[in-house]
């Protein structure tokens, strides 16, 4: 089975590399010393296994993790920390595979002829609901995209599916928008059972012709419908200057 070893500490990942080319049937498939780099690497390579660190700059393991999801098969995940024992009881709770630093070599072979993939409550569990995104990442043709939050006018669920609204256009992906909802309640509104519009994006809140109201979002081509129970919060919030 193939490995990614992903830590922004090169002298880490050696040493891991070096324990994996130890274990009968796992190869080292590369190195990456950061999330992105990490993303990249699973998209063109499609590893079995990521030796994924927790604690890194920009793009931390967690947040990584939940990225992966978007792929069609997404890698096994054993995460590696330098967390003392009683801050892992949430992956204890959840069964999620985690290596305490320094690593041995029989912990990593038995964490890895475990190593399942991870799904979406467990990510909650292991701190996945903390600090939001600050990108979406999608699976396109070409591979893995990834969407800058702030370039985003509006998530907007159609069938089993949530659009995303961004600069460039527009994208699918699967999650649903009850959980976007709950991530982004500091950036994004509910305007209908439907939608969630960036804050800053928000211009009006008005009457149409019909009586009911709509919304003008910058970056969106035409004003979205607002739920009539949703509309006078929306409204008040627009004069107070709590919205735009």
């Amino acid at each position: 089975m193939k490995v990614l070893i992903v830590d922004d500490e090169a002298p880490a990942r050696e040493r891991l590399g070096r324990l994996v080319e130890e274990i009968e049937g796992y190869e080292v498939a590369g190195e990456a010393a950061n999330g992105e780099l990490a993303l990249d690497f699973c998209a063109s390579h499609a590893p079995d296994v990521l030796l994924l660190d927790i604690r890194m700059p920009g793009m931390d393991g967690v947040e990584t993790a939940r990225h992966l999801l978007a792929m069609e098969s997404p890698p096994a995940v054993i995460f590696t920390t330098a967390y003392d024992e009683y801050a892992l009881q949430a992956f204890d709770a959840e069964a999620i595979g985690y290596l305490l630093k320094p690593i041995r070599k029989e912990k990593l072979e038995q964490a890895l002829h475990r190593a399942a993939r991870l799904t979406r409550p467990q990510l909650a569990a292991a701190g996945g609901d903390g600090d939001a995104r600050t990108r979406i990442c999608v699976r396109v043709r070409e591979g893995l995209r990834m969407i800058a939050i702030d370039n985003i006018a509006c998530f907007r669920a159609e069938q089993k599916y949530v659009v995303v609204y961004h600069d460039d256009g527009e994208v699918l992906i699967d999650e649903p928008l009850k959980d976007l909802e709950k991530e982004f309640a500091d950036s994004f509104v509910r305007i209908h059972r439907n939608a969630l519009v960036a804050v800053s994006r928000l211009a009006s809140v008005r009457k149409d012709t019909d009586g009911g109201y709509v919304a003008v979002v910058q970056g969106m081509p035409n004003a979205l419908a607002v739920s009539r129970r949703l509309a006078p919060a929306l409204r008040k919030r627009l004069k107070s200057g709590d919205i735009a």
